[in-house]
């Protein structure tokens, strides 16, 4: 018996090999495409990026390496903001008065933190002006006025007035309770605030400065949803949103934090994408949904700032032991040393801007890929890795992307598309997208 249901066993084996070696010539007789043409990732992503001039290469170039030295720039900034805080004491006479007008520690807290953050903004406003609207305009990455630029300002100005001052309260609260755990619960109290901006900033603060309105009904829109349905999002529609009145910049975003999730695109990027370079970049803003990169990029934030935390207990311990009284800190509860612990905070995370910037880029990638496989548009995401070459280098060298990319770079994208593509080739939608497109630059060629 057992010789018997072993010959069995043997004989169904050999039936199912043949039959899924039939099942297999079958399929390649359906799709010849993939035998009878030749596809090199390389050569079509060089082919992409022929379509750029040297003009626009030289000055997106020129666009984004100027950010390198604004990252300097900023730092150096700060620097001088604290010094007029602390070398002055303007700092110390603040909180003075603060202590003048009430007896209520949190108060006082809310009372400086009005005064400090109204103040930041006018001795930074030349730089911001410059940062971002004479710098922008210079580049013709911005459609604003001056007087709409300033209004956004104001806004901005009047949020964190708000969210600020309930930040430092709260943190100053926290530092005063627990003066040698401070590095600790402090950091909690940060990551805390930055988990509530993440989730109410969809629906209660992007409007602030955008009109959010719902996509009219299309077969864009439809599959749009159909993919959101698909991998599990919940969002019931889509949202166009009108920053063409800032920027000529193109985006998308699936954002929010429980429950707050909204699947949004801006004007420019309907006015200037093609349909299947808006699945491309929604599928991979649904990447970072589903692969929970809010979430991951919390937790990773979570442990910088509690590493940022820690190094600052020792700077600012040594700082205050040499210069306190000349600044007139008395500790680290007190309300006046606000502006040597965030210069301190900025510096940490200038140090840190490898690190960071590689976190968000491995994400970014991981989501690349996601999109890829969902919107199976390997050439509207070449099409969207152009348009955004309009403010961003396409091929850096590899450290100075490990250093200074928050995103892949161009050239690394679009290749990663057509490398998908070149596995994909015999597949029924993209030999009749190539069909339908025959001056596509990735389009495959016949041996």
């Amino acid at each position: 018996m057992t010789r018997v249901r072993t010959t069995v066993l043997a004989m169904l084996v050999a039936i199912v090999v043949c039959g899924v070696a039939a099942a297999a010539a079958s399929a390649g007789a359906a799709v010849p495409q993939a035998a009878t043409a030749h596809f090199d990732p390389r050569a079509a992503t060089e082919a992409y990026l022929a379509t750029m001039s040297p003009a626009a290469r030289a000055k997106s170039d020129a666009y984004f390496e100027g950010g390198y030295w604004l990252l300097l720039w900023d730092l150096v900034v700060g620097l001088v903001v604290a010094w007029v805080f602390l070398g002055t004491g303007l700092s110390a006479r603040m909180r003075d008065w603060a202590e003048r007008v009430t007896r209520f520690r949190w108060l006082q807290t809310a009372l400086y933190s009005l005064q400090y953050i109204v103040i930041v903004g006018v001795l930074t406003l030349p730089w911001s002006a410059y940062e971002g609207y004479f710098r922008e305009h210079q580049y013709g990455m911005s459609n604003q006025t001056l007087g709409a630029w300033f209004g956004d300002q104001a806004k901005g100005l009047a949020i964190g007035l708000v969210l600020g001052t309930l930040a430092i309260t709260a943190l100053y609260a926290v530092l005063r309770r627990a003066p040698r755990t401070w590095w600790l619960w402090g950091s909690l109290v940060l990551i805390a605030f930055a988990m509530f901006g993440a989730a109410i900033a969809p629906v209660y603060l992007e409007p602030v400065f955008n009109k959010f309105t719902p996509l009219p009904e299309s077969p864009l829109k439809r599959e749009i949803l159909s993919m959101a349905r698909a991998n599990g999002i919940p969002a019931t529609d889509v949202y166009e949103f009108d920053a063409s009145k800032q920027t000529k910049r193109m985006s998308a975003h699936v954002s929010g934090l429980f429950g707050t999730t909204r699947i949004s695109m801006n004007d420019n990027l309907m006015t200037r994408g093609s349909n299947e370079e808006i699945e491309a970049v929604l599928g991979h803003e649904m990447g970072h949904y589903v692969l929970n990169h809010v979430y991951k990029g919390m937790v990773f934030i979570g442990v910088i700032i509690v590493a940022a935390f820690a190094a600052l207990r020792w700077a600012f311990a040594a700082l205050q032991a040499r210069y306190g009284a000349r600044w007139g800190i008395r500790g680290v509860g007190d309300i006046a040393g606000l502006p040597l612990l965030l210069f301190l905070f900025s510096a940490f995370m200038f140090v840190l801007t490898p690190v960071t910037n590689t976190l968000t880029r491995t994400m970014e990638e991981e989501a690349d890929n996601y999109g890829l496989n969902v919107a199976r548009q390997p050439d509207g995401f070449a099409q969207a890795a152009l348009h955004l070459s309009e403010y961003r280098k396409m091929t850096p060298g590899p450290v100075e992307e490990f250093i200074f990319y928050d995103h892949p770079s161009g050239w690394n994208r679009i290749h990663r598309a057509m490398v998908w593509k070149a596995e994909h080739l015999g597949d029924a939608d993209i030999a009749a997208y190539d069909a339908a497109h025959p001056n596509t630059p990735g389009l495959a060629k016949k041996e």
